[in-house]
């Protein structure tokens, strides 16, 4: 008799998901979603694209970020924001491309997790940032802010370590590396630019 996990897709066998014996593991794997839902690539290039309509707006009606209008005055960190960033997101759609084409399926579980990171972390993270950006004073923002990245950080160690550590390939493994790591980079520049120099300063 074949063995029902035989028919589930090639990178999701040794999901949680499929562990589940005989027909159950069909019957589970198709009541869950396939990883990679167009949401999932909205969701991941939304902060850069923020971001950079954010630094646009700035520099087109505050004469505090003039300097944008000239490449040679931009400060370190808005070069490792951009750079690391974008090495974030490419990792990011290169994981999601890859789990659509395996036809990979999550848990509730995994997909309620990650839903909570971006919409219970990193949501309010952004905009916190982003307000700290444009005041005088950024000090009173570094509680709400640390406290925010700390939520993130867990959700993040709990996906990672409950859903992805044991299931993951090599490529996948640093894919998912490339898009976490990427994008802890680019945050602490952009808190060392807000709070060490100041969001107005540059080059």
């Amino acid at each position: 008799m074949m063995n029902p996990r035989s028919l589930s897709p090639a990178g999701c066998r040794s999901c949680p998901s499929f562990r589940l014996s005989g027909r159950e593991s069909l019957t589970a794997a198709k009541q869950m979603p396939v990883k990679g839902g167009w949401r999932s690539l909205v969701a991941l290039f939304l902060p850069g694209f923020l971001f950079a309509l954010g630094l646009t707006g700035l520099w087109k009606t505050d004469v505090r970020f003039a300097w944008l209008g000239e490449v040679g005055r931009y400060p370190g960190e808005l070069w490792i924001v951009a750079v690391s960033g974008t090495l974030a997101t490419l990792a990011g759609v290169g994981d999601w491309v890859g789990h659509r084409r395996m036809g990979c399926r999550i848990s509730q579980g995994e997909r309620r997790i990650e839903f909570l990171a971006l919409a219970g972390g990193g949501v309010p993270l952004f905009f916190l940032m982003a307000w700290a950006s444009l005041v005088d004073s950024p000090l009173p923002f570094v509680v709400p802010i640390l406290v925010a990245g700390t939520a993130i950080t867990v959700l993040i160690c709990y996906d990672e370590f409950v859903f992805h550590r044991k299931r993951c390939r090599k490529l996948e493994t640093l894919l998912h590396r490339t898009l976490v790591f990427g994008n802890a980079l680019a945050w602490l520049s952009w808190v060392h630019w807000i709070f060490v120099k100041g969001p107005a300063y540059h080059a």
